[in-house]
Parts: structure tokens; C-alpha cells; sequence
């Protein structure tokens, strides 16, 4: 498990025979809906950093004429990065408040942000000054997505700071400043690969000088525990996975897919994974059944490698079935899910892939690139466009349940999903959306 174990919120009660006790349960649980919502949200693509929501969230069927309601909205500064969300600790949700971190960047300074996921009312904030300038895009905030993990928050900016802040307060922990200590070279869109806690460390792809391509920070000071590798730095989040015993940090870098030790940075394998040129690795691996996937575009293609302990083997390899830009698939019941092409490039298409073969199952001509999330036996895909899809996973074809335009700029930031509520921003607004069944 890369993140936190998912807590379970709350246990349905058994239901009296009395139908009077019966009505007052249920008008109960419409005033307090998201009671029967459950699931923590703490990392870049969920609790197991896979594209996952927690096994008992429960999404809704159908949504209402315009879309899923939205239950608060409010305006933000410019970045990517991703909304995290943690509940209470052995919390009743009904009477609890879940915090979401916000991360981005208003005029010179790049801001950490404790908001009520119930309301999106302020808790905290914490503003770091930046002198970040994008050379390629007209975006100049955060790119990677706070990493909420036993009361902190961990967060990097576009500039390479990385700061520890306490989740309950925002006060400073710990700040690291990776761009000096690390002497980093310039890249298109600065920092951006999440980092991962394991262990007793956070991971990072720092790309730095001196054998500081991936770096080992302790979490209860940030100093450097380990430093390992030449490897340039990605904008693809870590993840980390027992297979067979073995425990394997895996990280896809500028070029290349290398396990480590996470004890140490000792590297258990390597494969060539990348292009040089104006190119960029960017979806996370992902595990199938003790099997590697990763995705690229720009000619790289996808590979599905077979795991050992210090080897990996090609299981299939191809250019032409999903080589995906920069969001991450989503594996379900044998099938790989997610999008071929690129935004700036068109055509781009949903597709399904044997995850055994790479075969590829159906695809959904000019659905545009998205982020997917899998809850519930269903999926859930916001469009680069700011369009919300929810469609059912299935081995024969695409099949949507429902559709509607939530978001009115360009989207890029991973959604998050978490007791009933999804959570999305684009360049201007952050929401939070109500998708989960009312019970």
C-alpha cells in the first residue's frame, strides 16, 4: 500500500421493524447525506495512488438536469496540482469535518490552504514566497499534488521547495530547498512528480546533480536519508508496491523506469522508458495483477513488464495502443482504461486495453483527454474540456451513463473523489460536486 489504509467512516445499524423508527432513519440520512459517504482522498490518484476511490463509496446512477449539484465553489489561483482530502481520525462524518488541501499560487507567492471539504470555508493558510517563471507555459503555479500522511501535509512547489507543514495548524515543519541543495536544471514545466511516503521517508524524483536523481527525505525532519541515481527528473508520480515478497519503489524518470530499494536507493532494475526532445513522461505506473504498466506519448508508446525481484521482463510492448500524454490509466477487472493521444495534438480516445495482450478491446473516437477515477464498479472522467463523464467499465464497449460540462477552463488537475464529493478545479475555479448516492 503506497498510502494510508482507508478508514472506514461509519457501519450501517440495523434497522427496527417499526416503521416509525424506520422514517426518522431515513429523514435523517437525507439531512445528513455525505454520513453515509466514506473514504479518505490523501495522495495524487487516491489511497493506493492508483486511480481508486475507497471500496465504500458509492456513487450515484444518474444525475439531475445540469449536472451533479454543486455544493460549494469558490475562485482560485493558477497551478495543477491536485485537491487532497483527509477525514478524522475514527470520525462520525456526521458530525466530523474532512479538510482539503488546496495548493496553488496567487501573484508571487505559492499557498497551502486547509479548507472544510463540507463547505470549502478556510481553516488555514500558509503562503511561500516563489520567483518560479514557466518557460513553456502560461501557468506558473504548482504542479504537484500535497501528500497528506499522519498529520502533515507534504507539498513541492513548481520552484523545488518542499515544505512539511502540520495538517491540524499549517505551521511549518520542515522546508527543504531542492533547486539549491540539489543544484536542478531547468525543465519545461518545473517541479512536478508528486512525492511518495514510504516508510519512514518521502521519495522524491529530484532530478538533481551528484547521484541526487531520486532522494530520500525523513518525514520527521526532511533530511536527507538517502540519494540515489543520475536520473533526470519526470512529471510522473512514484508509486510503491510489495511483489513477491520484494517491496520496489518505482519511478518512470525522463528516460528511463527504475525500481529502488526504498530502505536504501538501491536499484533493483532498469529499463530505457523516454525520448529525448521537447517530451515528457507524466502518468504514474501502475500495477496489474503483480505486473508493471507504464504509458507515454510523443512516439514512446506503453509496456506491460513481468516484476521480479531485481529484473523486469517485457510482457508486450507497443506504440500504437495507448500512449498516454499525461493522465493515468485506470486498471479494473483485467482491462486498462484511459486515453491515447495528446491535448495538443488532436484526435485523442478513450480506450480499453487487455491488460494481458494490450489487445485493444473498444475505443471511443475523439473523446478528448481525461483524468478517470473507478468507484463503485463504475468510472468517472473529467475531460480535459471541463466535461464530466460517468460511463460503466466494460470488456465490450463504451457505454456512458451520464454526462454534463462542470468546468467552464481549461482542466488539467486530477479530480478527487471522497465521502460522496468530487472535488475539481480548472485555471480559475475550484468545486466540490455531490456524485455519491443519497441514501
Amino acid at each position: 500500500m503506497t498510502g494510508r489504509e482507508v478508514r472506514r467512516l461509519g457501519e450501517l445499524r440495523g434497522l427496527t421493524r417499526n416503521a416509525a423508527a424506520v422514517a426518522i432513519l431515513l429523514v435523517t440520512a437525507l439531512l445528513t447525506a455525505h454520513s453515509a459517504r466514506a473514504g479518505d482522498w490523501p495522495q495524487l490518484l487516491g489511497p493506493n495512488r492508483n486511480g481508486h476511490a475507497a471500496a465504500d463509496e458509492r456513487l450515484a446512477n444518474a444525475w439531475p438536469i445540469g449536472g451533479p449539484k454543486a455544493v460549494w465553489t469558490r475562485d482560485i489561483g493558477s497551478g495543477f496540482a491536485a485537491i487532497s482530502i483527509a477525514n478524522p481520525k475514527n470520525a462520525n462524518p456526521a458530525d466530523s469535518t474532512a479538510t482539503a488541501i488546496l495548493f496553488h499560487r496567487q501573484k508571487d507567492e505559492q499557498i497551502v490552504e486547509a479548507l472544510d471539504a463540507t463547505t470549502g470555508d478556510p481553516l488555514w493558510r500558509k503562503a511561500i514566497a516563489t520567483r518560479y517563471v514557466s518557460t513553456i507555459s502560461d501557468d506558473d503555479g504548482p504542479r504537484a499534488t500535497p501528500v497528506i500522511h499522519a498529520g502533515r501535509v507534504y507539498c513541492l512547489g513548481a520552484d523545488g521547495e518542499l515544505v512539511c507543514l502540520a495538517l491540524d495548524s499549517g505551521k511549518q515543519v520542515w522546508i527543504r530547498h531542492l533547486s539549491q541543495d540539489f543544484e536542478i536544471p531547468g525543465s519545461y514545466f518545473g517541479a512536478g512528480s508528486t512525492p511518495l511516503v514510504e516508510g519512514e521517508n518521502l521519495l522524491v524524483n529530484v532530478g538533481g546533480r551528484g547521484r541526487a536523481g531520486i532522494v530520500a527525505f525523513r518525514l520527521s525532519d526532511g533530511k536527507t536519508a538517502w540519494q540515489a541515481t543520475d536520473e533526470a527528473a519526470s512529471y510522473s508520480a512514484p508509486i510503491a508496491a510489495t511483489i513477491d515478497g520484494t517491496r520496489h519503489a518505482i519511478f518512470v524518470t525522463r528516460y528511463n523506469v527504475v525500481s529502488l530499494d526504498p530502505v536504501d536507493g538501491k536499484v533493483r532494475f532498469k529499463f530505457p522508458f523516454g525520448k529525448r526532445g521537447p517530451t515528457v513522461n507524466a502518468a504514474a505506473p501502475l500495477i496489474c495483477d503483480g505486473n508493471l504498466f507504464v504509458t507515454s506519448s510523443y512516439g514512446v508508446g506503453a509496456v506491460m513488464s513481468k516484476i521480479e525481484a531485481n529484473r523486469a521482463t517485457d510482457a508486450w510492448r507497443n506504440v500504437d495502443n495507448m500512449s498516454s500524454q499525461y493522465t493515468t490509466c485506470v486498471y479494473h477487472d483485467g482491462v486498462l482504461y484511459g486515453c491515447d493521444g495528446r491535448a495538443d495534438q488532436p484526435p485523442t480516445h478513450l480506450r480499453a486495453l487487455d491488460a494481458t495482450t494490450g489487445e485493444i478491446l473498444w475505443s471511443e473516437k475523439n473523446f478528448g483527454v481525461a483524468h478517470l477515477i473507478l468507484a463503485d464498479k463504475k468510472l468517472l472522467a473529467l475531460k480535459e474540456d471541463g466535461t464530466l463523464v460517468l460511463f460503466a467499465p466494460s470488456k465490450e464497449k463504451f457505454r456512458a451513463l451520464a454526462s454534463a460540462k462542470v468546468l467552464d477552463e481549461t482542466t488539467r488537475a486530477v479530480p478527487a473523489l471522497s465521502n460522496g464529493y468530487l472535488y475539481i478545479r480548472d485555471t480559475n475555479t475550484l468545486k466540490c460536486l455531490e456524485v455519491g448516492q443519497r441514501k
